[in-house]
């Protein structure tokens, strides 16, 4: 009787430890997950909050003088739906040839036949811990004639050096008893590549996919540095300017016919940011089940 007693008090002990904890990891991460999103929200509610919001500067929970004069503003520029063209050109033909170059570096350095494979493997790691550095590199851009173009902010970092290692890894946990059986049945090493890795790499391409779009889209040193002209800057660089700007001429000068009495300066700033960010955060759900998703799932069968 009085082992049944101490196992049902030791049972209730384990119980109560067990709801304290977890309502302690369900406080804790609503900390964190308020932390995370409030500056996001913020952000929005700022962007469509009206004049009296420079003076104020309140909008803690929600907008203050609702107003989407911020937006309208955006838009009505030339310079903003100009550097988003360059930003969405950069990013898709970036990131599709970044992928493309590193699938078909990542695929051969991969194979254990490739004569050289760990001489070439060190060659592309040495390049992630010593680079020739900022003035060589721009000279090379300058002498290759593409300072001014957009095509440099494209082909100086079409491979990361961590992304193809990443993929190497990927590719070598495939098993060799799949491209043994398509060589048999008369595949060559590209219909292998496209018919049968590819597929089975989805998890991921989807990775990197989201790792070099987030890159390009995010590129504002590599424009300061070889851009000279105001028709080819892309969108994080018209947000800095916006950002530092103090008389918004940089964005009136599009053509808009706001004024400051129509729109504040801080609500421009804060509807730019939102304009910049929000087509990347709408990628990633798209991607999200991939990273969790198995690598092999249904490759092989008992």
């Amino acid at each position: 009787m009085t082992t049944a007693a101490s196992k049902q008090t030791a049972s209730s002990r384990i119980k109560r430890t067990s709801t304290v904890f977890t309502i302690f990891n369900v406080i804790i991460m609503a900390i964190l997950v308020l932390i995370t999103i409030y500056p996001f929200y913020y952000v929005i509610v700022g962007s469509i909050s009206g004049n009296n919001v420079g003076a104020q500067e309140v909008y803690f929970l929600y907008p203050v003088d609702l107003d989407f004069g911020a937006y309208n503003m955006v838009f009505s520029t030339t310079s903003i739906p100009r550097a988003y063209m360059n930003t969405v050109f950069v990013t898709v033909v970036g990131t599709t040839l970044s992928l493309l170059l590193t699938i078909l570096t990542a695929y051969p350095l991969s194979k254990s036949r490739l004569r050289g494979r760990s001489f070439f493997t060190m060659l592309f790691y040495f390049t992630m811990l010593f680079s020739g550095g900022l003035i060589p590199t721009y000279l090379v851009i300058r002498d290759l004639g593409m300072i001014d173009s957009l095509w440099s902010l494209i082909l100086p970092r079409l491979v990361s050096v961590y992304n193809m290692l990443l993929m190497i890894n990927f590719f070598k946990s495939i098993p060799d008893g799949l491209e043994e059986s398509a060589t048999i049945d008369g595949a060559n090493d590209l219909t292998i590549l496209v018919r049968i890795i590819l597929p089975l790499s989805m998890p991921i391409l989807a990775t990197l996919t989201l790792f070099y779009a987030v890159s390009y889209w995010n590129i504002w040193f590599d424009a300061i540095m070889y851009l000279n002209s105001n028709r080819h800057f892309p969108l994080q660089l018209v947000l800095r300017d916006i950002v530092q700007s103090v008389d918004m001429t940089y964005v009136g000068g599009g053509g808009g016919d706001f004024t400051m009495s129509d729109t504040t300066i801080q609500s421009v700033r804060l509807a730019t940011i939102v304009v910049a960010i929000l087509p990347i955060m709408m990628v990633y759900p798209f991607l999200q089940k991939y990273f969790v998703k198995g690598v092999m799932i249904g490759a092989i069968k008992g």
